[in-house]
C-alpha cells in the first residue's frame, strides 16, 4: 500500500508539473477554448477551509461542509451532528451586494451512515434591467439557489460511498426578457472515500486517504422557453490523495492534491465563416453521451486570423482540462489552525492561477474559518474572489464520534 500511494503521488504531481509547464510554452500560438455551463455558481467552492487550500477538498478531514467536495467523507466526521454557515463576497471590487451564502447540516446516524443537506443561494445584487432604448425597465435582484440532501455510509472498514440529490434554481431574467424563463435542473452525486491509519513513520502516527467524486450528473438548463437549445450544467469529475502526519500529541499536518475536470462536452473548431466542424466533435449531445465524450473530444487545433491552423493537438487540449489544486493544513492542539495552497488552471481553459490563505480558530464546539486568494498570473480580474476575505462559522450540535 505504501508503494502504491507514493506512486500516486508522484503522478499526481507530475501531472500538475506538467500542466504549469504546457502552460508556459503555450504562448499566444493556441486561442484559447473555455468550456462554459449553465449556473456555474454551484462549481464554487463554499467553504472557506477548502477555499484556503487551493480549493481541494475530495480527500481532506471531514466536516460539515463535505457535500461540495466528496459526500462519502460524511461517514468519517468527527462531530455526531453539525451545522455550518457560510459568506463569501462575490466581484467585491466591482458589486458591492453580490454574494454566495450556504448553510450546511449533517448527523451521524450511527458508526456506519450519515445523513447531510446544505442550501447553497447566490446573490446577483441588484441589477437595473433596461429595453432596447436604453430605457429602466425596474431594478431587479436576480439570484440562484441549489437544495441538496445525501445519505452516505461504510462499504468496508475503510471505505466509505454516497449519493446525493440536488435541485437548482436560477433565476437571472426575472422574465423581463421576452420568452425568457427559469432555469432549473435536477442532478445527483456519487462518491467514495478511502481512509485508513498507515506506519509508513517512526514515532509518527499517519492517516491516508483518497477521495473519488462526480458531482452534477443532471440534466440541461435553458433560460428561453421559445427554442429547444440547453446548455449543460457542471458536471465534475474531482479525485485526489491526501496525508495526514501527527507531528506529536499537539501539532499535526496534513497534504493534499485535487484534480478535477468538467465531464461537458469542449467547443468545437468551425472552418472559417461557416458551420461546418474542421476539428473536434459536435456538442449538441445528450448529458451521458457528453459526459463520455468529454474525455476525448477536443479538438486541439484553431485558426488564426489568417485563416491557418495552429494548435498543438488533441491530446494536448485534453490535458489542460483537468485543474490542479494542492493544499496544506497545520492544526495546533485542534484550537488554531493556518493554511495555504495552490490553483492551477491552463491558459487555454481560462487561465486562472491563484494561492490561496487561510486560518481557523476552534473554541469547545464553535469554530471560524477565514480564506484569502491572491491571484498569481499577473491578470487583475481573472478571479472574482480576489483579495476579498471569506467567512465560515460552524457549530457542533452534538460533539464526539
Amino acid at each position: 500500500m505504501k508503494v502504491k500511494a507514493i506512486l500516486l503521488m508522484a503522478v499526481l504531481v507530475a501531472l500538475g508539473v506538467q500542466s504549469y509547464a504546457q502552460n508556459q510554452i503555450l504562448g499566444q500560438t493556441v486561442n484559447p477554448n473555455v468550456i462554459t455551463t449553465a449556473v456555474p455558481f454551484i462549481s464554487i467552492a463554499p467553504d472557506a477551509r477548502g477555499g484556503s487550500m487551493g480549493d481541494c477538498g475530495v480527500a481532506s478531514e471531514a466536516d460539515v461542509y463535505s457535500m461540495h467536495y466528496n459526500p462519502a467523507k460524511y461517514t468519517f466526521m468527527e462531530p455526531k451532528m453539525s451545522i455550518g454557515l457560510g459568506y463569501s463576497p462575490w466581484l467585491r471590487n466591482l458589486v458591492p451586494d453580490m454574494n454566495l451564502a450556504y448553510l450546511a447540516f449533517a448527523t451521524k446516524l450511527n458508526s456506519e451512515s450519515a445523513l447531510a443537506a446544505t442550501l447553497r443561494y447566490f446573490s446577483c445584487g441588484e441589477i437595473t434591467f433596461t429595453d432596447a432604448t436604453g430605457h429602466t425597465i425596474d431594478e431587479y435582484r436576480p439570484n440562484e439557489w441549489a437544495l441538496d440532501a445525501s445519505y452516505s455510509r461504510m462499504l468496508t472498514e475503510y471505505l466509505s460511498g454516497a449519493v446525493a440529490g440536488r435541485f437548482i434554481y436560477s433565476n437571472l431574467t426575472q422574465g423581463v426578457t421576452e420568452g425568457s424563463s427559469v432555469g432549473w435542473s435536477v442532478a445527483a452525486d456519487v462518491a467514495l472515500y478511502y481512509k485508513r491509519p498507515v506506519e509508513w513513520f517512526k514515532d509518527m502516527d499517519a492517516d491516508f486517504s483518497w477521495g473519488l467524486s462526480i458531482n452534477n450528473i443532471g440534466s440541461k438548463v435553458s433560460y428561453d422557453f421559445t427554442t429547444l437549445e440547453k446548455d449543460f450544467i457542471p458536471t465534475t469529475l474531482r479525485f485526489g490523495p491526501s496525508l495526514k502526519l501527527e507531528l506529536d500529541e499537539y501539532n499535526s499536518l496534513a497534504f493534499m492534491f485535487d484534480v478535477t475536470k468538467l465531464l461537458v462536452p469542449t467547443p468545437p473548431t468551425y472552418f472559417p465563416g461557416t458551420d461546418s466542424i474542421a476539428y473536434g466533435m459536435s456538442d449538441n449531445v445528450s448529458v451521458p453521451v457528453g459526459i463520455i465524450q468529454s474525455f476525448f473530444d477536443a479538438p486541439g487545433y484553431s485558426f488564426n486570423d489568417q485563416g491557418e491552423k495552429v494548435g498543438k493537438g488533441p491530446f494536448y487540449e485534453e490535458l489542460c482540462e483537468y485543474n490542479i489544486g494542492a493544499g496544506v493544513e497545520y492544526w495546533y492542539n485542534n484550537v488554531f489552525a493556518v493554511r495555504a495552497g495552490y490553483f492551477n488552471e491552463a491558459a487555454l481553459k481560462g487561465n486562472r492561477k491563484y494561492v490561496t490563505l487561510g486560518a481557523a480558530l476552534k473554541y469547545n464546539v464553535f469554530g471560524l474559518d477565514v480564506s484569502y486568494l491572491v491571484p498569481v498570473n499577473g491578470t487583475y480580474g481573472t478571479n472574482p474572489l480576489e483579495r476579498t476575505l471569506r467567512f465560515n462559522l460552524t457549530y457542533d450540535i452534538i460533539s464526539g464520534k
